[in-house]
């Protein structure tokens, strides 16, 4: 029996555990628990950033970063139907074929992928930068997709909105290929 000002909690497990609470009045909080494995030098630094923002918990800062992730993915930045993007990273190329699957990922979005920077930092990691153009919804998917690979390191995406410059065009007399410009929204 949960008594006025009392919680009483019960973890179910299974597929995905959670935790109930009951507490007065009658309501729940179902709350998903997980579990994720750091490095000792990224745990080291989670937790001095969690000292220095005044967390309670590590709970309570995975809340909030997932809050704002969630917040920045919702928000709706760019309303143009193309854009340019780099996408950059951090790997490790000794990593269980990881550069294999980045690079046929590169191929596979041959549509979307105009120009890849590859820089050797030391003997085991590697910075690349992938620049991109072509529909949003495309190169958000094609960046996002290449930062969550398992191995992957510091990824950042930078999108900027694009317009098409004219319609499809030649250059000169030559019979090259039918194309569009995109250039940056103003």
């Amino acid at each position: 029996m949960v008594r006025p000002g009392e919680c009483r909690s019960k973890f179910l497990s299974g597929r995905r555990s959670r935790m109930i609470f009951r507490c007065l009045p009658l309501f729940s909080i179902f709350m998903e628990r997980f579990t994720i494995s750091l490095d000792d030098p990224l745990a080291q630094e989670f937790d001095q950033m969690i000292a220095r923002n005044g967390y309670g918990s590590r709970s309570e800062a995975v809340r909030d970063l997932i809050r704002q992730a969630l917040e920045a993915q919702q928000a709706p930045r760019y309303a143009s139907p193309y854009s340019v993007a780099v996408v950059s990273y951090v790997y490790n190329h000794h990593e269980k074929a990881l550069a294999e699957r980045l690079m046929s990922a590169q191929h596979e979005h041959h549509d979307l992928v105009t120009s890849t920077m590859h820089a050797h930092l030391d003997h085991d990691h590697c910075l690349e930068a992938v620049f991109l153009q072509g529909r949003t919804s495309a190169v958000q998917r094609f960046a996002q997709q290449s930062i969550a690979q398992s191995g992957v390191r510091h990824g950042a995406i930078n999108l900027i909105a694009a317009e098409t410059e004219g319609g499809r065009h030649r250059h000169g007399d030559a019979p090259g290929q039918l194309h569009s410009h995109l250039r940056p929204k103003r």
